[in-house]
Parts: C-alpha cells; structure tokens; sequence
C-alpha cells in the first residue's frame, strides 16, 4: 500500500519548549517510532511542518540587518533540509540499515492572483504575549494574530496548484525508497504572470520564482497524495479525530464520514478546518481513496482501520461516537 504520512507540527515541536535542536530530535525520534514499522511494510511518503522553524530562522535572520533577511521561499527549503535530516537519521536508527530514505527539497505552485495573498493567515514562529509581539510587528512590518492565549506572525497561505518534483518522488518510491518531501507545504513558487504560457516543448518556458508565503502542509499533502495515486492519505495531529463540538459537553468524535457529511460541519481555519478540507479532497480523487486524521500514536491503529476519523466517498452516513 502506498501511504503518505503528514506529520503535524507537535510531531517536530512541542508547543511551550525551547525550540532547541535537542528538543526538535526527541520529538522527532518519537514521531519515527511510529512511523518505523509502515516504512517496512508499506511504500512511505513523509510530508511535515515547519512553521515554527521557518518562523525562528526568519526572526534570526532579521536581528542581524536587512541583507541578512531571507524571504521565506529561501527559509523553506532551509527548513526542508534540515528536518528532513534529522527524520532521516532518527528514522534509519530504527529501521535496517539497507532501507533507502531521502529528502528531497521540493516546490509547490500557487497562483499569483491567489486571494490569499492579500489575506495573511497562516501561524509561522513562537508564540509571543501581546506585547512582544505588537513590538516585533511594529520593528519589521509583520502581521500578527491570537494564537491560542499567545500571538504569532501569520504570513499568506495560498492553495497549492501541485508539485514539480512529484516524477522524481515516484521514481524513488518504486525503488523501495522511504521519501521526505513537501515539508511545510513545499517551497512556494510561482510563473511571473508577464512570462507567458509554457508547454513541455517550449523553448523559453515562463519564469519561476519564489514566494513570500507559507503553504498549508495537510493542503500540500493531499495534492501530494493525489498526485502519486497513494492508497492512503493519513493527517497525524495531536487528536484521535475529528471532534464536533469540541471543548463542549456536547462533544463527539468522527468515526467516519463522506467527504460531503463531515464539511457539513464547521471547524476552526486556524487548526481542524484545513485538516478536514484536505482529507476530503483527497478523498474525492478517486473511488475508494481513504484519508485518516488522527493522532500519531495511533499510527499502526489507523492503518488497521480501528482509530482517527476515516473519510471516503463510499460512506454512506456519520458515524459518531
């Protein structure tokens, strides 16, 4: 079975540590537990976050002068490699030593008119109390928002059209290779409007660049999944599934749903909302597909069919528990 595995931000950073590489490890050592034993039985696609790293090398670069400030197209393939690594290594720690895993930097297209550019929404960073952050607003030009009881930096999300290196993924994959790739969302770029349509024959294709934006992972993810034909699409977060009403006394858990039945409902576009539209996205790519949120941990559960809320066109109702 081909699965892709995307691994929300808890998986690389737990929210109120230190973002030390120390930290950053354990979790991720954590995180590679779980995924070990699908990397031998099954083909294995990693995608990953990487707000609050791509938000951290952002925040170092800008203390140093304006030279030193890298957009974020350039951050994100920083962070991909980076990331990227230490699943590599902590996963080949546990799995044998002749099981091939790489990390490929990888770039998502988005639109120029996307209407997200001018809508910042999407967390990237630590979280600040008020104060420091209307002052880091304020020093840098940044655009801040409640995150929780905190405040962070909140960047363009637009949607991801699809992925260019998604030949050399499959290449790897049918090499029995465990791939890394779309980390945070993929790098985002874009065809400069004013360069022309391209075709594969062109001989001066249109031109692309970099964007300062941040692309939804679990969005990425399931153009990702789409585009590889995987059986499987699994959203790891730090829930068990998808709740409705939650934090209430009313609150119960998604066992399975349509795509239709489940965006029925409304869920917060900082946190479960993109999770949901992804899953059923993918879900809708073709007859049969199943997407899975739920938690890490319960990784080997989910692919047995018995955890997370499992989305897929041939459910015919709701079931809560």
């Amino acid at each position: 079975m081909r699965v892709v595995v995307a691994l929300g931000g808890n998986a690389l950073q737990r929210r109120g540590e230190p973002m030390t590489v120390e930290n950053q490890r354990a979790s991720v050592r954590v995180a590679c537990e779980a995924l070990a034993p699908v990397a031998l039985e099954h083909e294995l696609v990693i995608s990953h976050g990487n707000g609050p790293q791509v938000g951290l090398l952002s925040l170092q670069a800008s203390a140093y002068d304006a030279t030193s400030n890298y957009p974020f197209d350039v951050l994100g393939a920083q962070t991909e490699g980076m990331i990227g690594y230490l699943i590599e290594q902590e996963l080949g720690n546990l799995i044998p030593f002749d099981k091939p895993i790489a990390t490929i930097v990888t770039m998502t297209e988005v639109a120029a008119d996307d209407p997200a550019m001018a809508n910042p929404t999407k967390f990237v960073g630590p979280v600040y109390d008020q104060a420091q952050a209307s002052r880091l607003a304020a020093d840098h030009g940044w655009t801040v928002k409640a995150d929780g009881d905190g405040w962070r930096r909140v960047v363009p999300s637009p949607l991801p059209l699809r992925i260019f290196e998604i030949g050399s993924i499959r290449l790897l994959l049918e090499a029995g290779t465990v791939v890394i790739c779309a980390g945070g969302g993929g790098i985002p770029t874009m065809y400069l409007p004013e360069s022309g349509i391209s075709s594969p024959n062109d001989r001066n294709p249109r031109t692309l660049v970099g964007v300062e934006a941040v692309i939804d992972k679990d969005r990425s993810s399931a153009v990702l999944a789409q585009e590889l034909h995987a059986d499987l699409l699994v959203i790891a977060t730090d829930a068990d599934a998808v709740y409705l009403d939650w934090a209430t006394p009313t609150q119960r858990a998604v066992v399975r749903a349509s795509p239709d039945a489940v965006e029925a409902f409304t869920f917060p576009a900082g946190s479960m909302g993109p999770k949901v539209e992804a899953a059923a996205a993918f879900a809708r790519s073709a007859p049969g597909k199943v997407a899975v949120i739920g938690a890490l941990s319960d990784l080997a559960e989910i692919l047995a069919g018995a955890a997370g809320t499992r989305i897929c066109t041939e459910y015919s109702e709701l079931i809560l528990r």
